[in-house]
């Protein structure tokens, strides 16, 4: 986007389109996404940069390579034919199901942690202003 507005593209834009801009208003707009891109990589740094082990998105690939506990704990759950039909709702549904951290703590310890991770802070800000007030 940035580089198409730095080029007078604006199709992404309908309204801006059909307007003439001047190149000093444009450049002004560039420097501004150019900040923004910065501050969302610094802010989102620990996001973009998180690896989710391919175990968790599809637990019934490949166990190799991975420590025994982890490998026991998940060759027992790709055994499990009804966990197997309830990964087709998505990994995300999958893991929340209440018997996971029961059966499988070694798998879901890990597990929550990406499944917990907040792309912002708002759900915390938010949850920490309704603690605070007396709100839920």
């Amino acid at each position: 986007m940035k580089q198409n507005i730095g080029r007078g593209e604006f199709s992404q834009f309908p309204d801006l389109s059909q307007t003439s801009c001047q190149e000093d208003d444009v450049s002004t707009d560039v420097q501004h996404l150019n900040a923004l891109y910065s501050d969302f990589e610094s802010r989102f740094e620990d996001i973009l940069t998180m690896v989710t082990p391919p175990w968790i998105i599809n637990p019934y690939g490949d166990v190799e390579d991975m420590n025994v506990i982890i490998q026991e704990e998940l060759t027992e759950l790709s055994t499990n034919e009804e966990l197997k039909v309830q990964f087709r709702k998505g990994y995300q549904q999958f893991w929340l199901q209440n018997n996971i951290p029961v059966t499988y703590p070694v798998l879901w310890n890990i597990a929550k942690k990406f499944l917990s991770s907040f792309p912002s802070s708002y759900l915390v800000e938010r949850g920490f202003i309704k603690k605070q007030t007396g709100h839920h």
